[in-house]
């Protein structure tokens, strides 16, 4: 599988081609079901790299304390 920035920047030129509104409607529409996988791609990662994140809570005493980041 293709990294975050690669999906990202490849749906990006697809969506760039979509709008300048110049193409056939057969080549649109393959464009389309392509952007449609890179963007469930980019959200599996994204939802992945969620999983992973921490934030780090200062205690009353000084110390920090591990905390999973909640999604929004």
């Amino acid at each position: 599988m293709p990294s975050f920035e690669e999906s990202l920047k490849r749906l990006e030129e697809l969506v760039s081609q979509l709008e300048r509104g110049d193409l056939p409607l057969e080549e649109a529409i393959k464009i389309f079901e392509e952007g449609s996988r890179l963007s469930e791609e980019c959200r599996k990662h994204l939802e992945a790299a969620e999983g992973k994140v921490e934030i780090l809570l200062k205690q009353r005493d000084g110390s920090a304390k591990r905390e999973p980041f909640p999604p929004a």
